[in-house]
């Protein structure tokens, strides 16, 4: 993992289930002494401590490292409330229908927050017989590039990804009103509505 446990996270973690820094230590096999010096970051606990520590905290060990527990508000699973999350070693590409946590080559991910096109990415859209057919007048180069478009309807998520050197344009079929997102590799993800 690139990020290790803070003491501000087992201090939140271990205040938010209730437990004293001796009543953690005990579950675990540590010193009270040993909790406070992880939540004041004059120590770090033992790499064999993660599993049995997340565990006391009724956390994962991907929460625990991120420093908070997940909860996904969208019990529905509502498409229109997908989450997605990009890896910026492999460029993976990951899609939730809620908070979770993702984890790809070592890195815990955020999710990404999507904002309104500027002109630069604006996508164009155009009805073709019962297509839309979505283009954007963005360079397509190896440093520079769009790396995908994905259609969120009420029932249906569709990915469609993009190479650089190819065109920044494709087909969908026409299935409704919903969100397109679209993911630029320097200036992030951002979503218009489908008309």
């Amino acid at each position: 993992m690139n990020t290790y446990i803070t003491g501000a996270a087992i201090k939140h973690l271990r205040q938010t289930k209730g437990l004293t820094q001796a009543e953690l230590g005990n579950q675990i096999g540590v010193s009270a002494k040993a909790v406070s010096k992880w939540e004041t970051a004059r120590g770090l606990p033992d790499i064999t401590l993660i599993e049995p520590l997340a565990e006391a905290l009724g956390v994962s060990v991907l929460e625990l490292m991120a420093g908070a527990p997940v909860i996904n508000r969208n019990v529905s699973s509502n498409l229109l409330r997908s989450r997605l999350y990009v890896c910026p070693v492999c460029g993976n590409v990951i899609h939730a229908t809620g908070d979770n946590v993702v984890s790809c080559c070592g890195i815990v991910l955020p999710a990404l927050e999507a904002e309104e096109p500027d002109e630069a990415h604006r996508v164009i859209v155009e009805k073709v017989e019962d297509e839309f057919f979505l283009r954007v007048p963005h360079e397509m180069t190896k440093q520079h590039y769009l790396s995908f478009f994905a259609l969120a309807t009420g029932d249906r998520f569709q990915l469609i990804k993009l190479y650089p050197e190819g065109n920044a344009e494709t087909r969908i079929p026409m299935r409704g009103r919903g969100i397109l997102y679209l993911y630029c590799n320097r200036h992030g993800l951002m979503k218009q509505k489908l008309p």
